[in-house]
């Protein structure tokens, strides 16, 4: 664990308060709200499902808790292998729902690969693949710009500025691999009478890190509250694996490593974690910019960068718009 070893002091909680909070929710929304038997978590190997599923095994015990795996193609092997540490770890039964043939009869891989080509026409399915902001994001102007790294296979990366066009039709293919996942877990849910958990921190769900109708699409997000660090703080009292907690953040969703920050954040998440939090606390750039390391002047261009992030994905978190009123409200009856 090493990238989050020291907790600042404005993001340091008190794990046993805000498990026993956590917990006392899950179990309440689950018979109050949901009139469910249990719950089905998506496990990639990561900190934020891990610390997730382990939440819920706390609030119900392990044999009302449904671990799933869903790797594809382009899936790092890791993903699967920490996955099952964890799941049999807690005890929970689980299952492996292999989503490549899902996502070959959607021509995910195809459509991708097409607008590749259209960039890159020498590219071929079997070369790597992923999408990158510039390398120094909070210096550039340019910072809403993506571009392509390709591979071919024993070969040297190349990196190409994308088109919009083609910017979108990738990352619309790629949105498959969520949806279908998403899918696979509703489907459990609805086997078992279970609900399911969304596994977003709070970075993510601010930030519009998910798709919709993919890993946005949730009954309950437990840890939406609690920024990156304190995620980490949560893993370690929970007893998450140290191989989990070391592992760095990863999208897991191109044939190349792909971290978090390269794709999408202007900072490391642990920086990026105290910028927020002070921002959301109107602190001063200059107190957020000592406990982060950064100028005044970084901290400012995270924080415009966190703002555009909010107004451009507000759409994400937006609820279907209906209308007019359908249901109407239940009248009070005396009895």
């Amino acid at each position: 664990m090493a990238t989050y070893s020291s907790t600042t002091t404005s993001l340091a909680l008190d794990p046993a308060a805000a498990v026993e909070r956590i917990v006392d929710a899950l179990r309440h929304h689950l018979a109050v709200d949901f009139k469910r038997k249990g719950y089905v978590v998506g496990l990639s190997g990561g900190v934020d499902s891990s610390v997730s599923v382990a939440l819920a095994v706390r609030a119900l015990g392990p044999t009302k808790v449904f671990g799933l795996f869903m790797p594809e193609h382009e899936s790092d092997p890791e993903s699967l292998r920490l996955g099952k540490l964890l799941a049999d770890q807690l005890g929970i039964d689980s299952a492996t729902e292999n989503i490549a043939p899902i996502l070959d009869g959607a021509a995910c891989y195809r459509r991708r690969n097409e607008a590749i080509r259209r960039v890159v026409p020498e590219f071929r399915d079997d070369w790597g693949c992923k999408l990158v902001l510039p390398n120094d994001k909070l210096h550039s102007d340019l910072i809403s710009v993506t571009y392509l790294v390709v591979q071919p296979p024993g070969g040297e990366m190349r990196r190409v500025r994308l088109p919009a066009p083609e910017y979108r039709q990738i990352v619309a293919a790629s949105n498959f691999k969520q949806r279908v996942r998403k899918m696979m877990e509703y489907y459990h849910a609805d086997r078992l009478h279970y609900a399911v958990v969304g596994t977003p921190n709070r970075l993510e769900y601010d930030q519009g890190f998910f798709v919709k109708g993919g890993d946005g699409l949730a009954d309950i997000k437990p840890i939406a509250h609690l920024y990156k660090t304190q995620v980490y703080q949560l893993a370690e009292y929970l007893g998450v694996p140290g191989e989990i907690t070391a592992r760095p953040p990863t999208t897991d969703t191109f044939s190349l490593p792909q971290s978090q920050e390269e794709f999408y954040y202007s900072l490391p998440t642990r920086k990026l974690d105290v910028v927020l939090s002070g921002f959301n606390e109107g602190r001063s750039l200059e107190s957020i910019a000592l406990e982060a390391g950064l100028s005044a002047e970084e901290v400012e261009r995270s924080i415009h960068d966190v703002q555009q992030k909010r107004k451009t994905t507000r759409y994400l978190h937006m609820s279907p718009q209906i209308i007019e009123s359908v249901i109407p409200e239940t009248p009070e009856v005396s009895v």
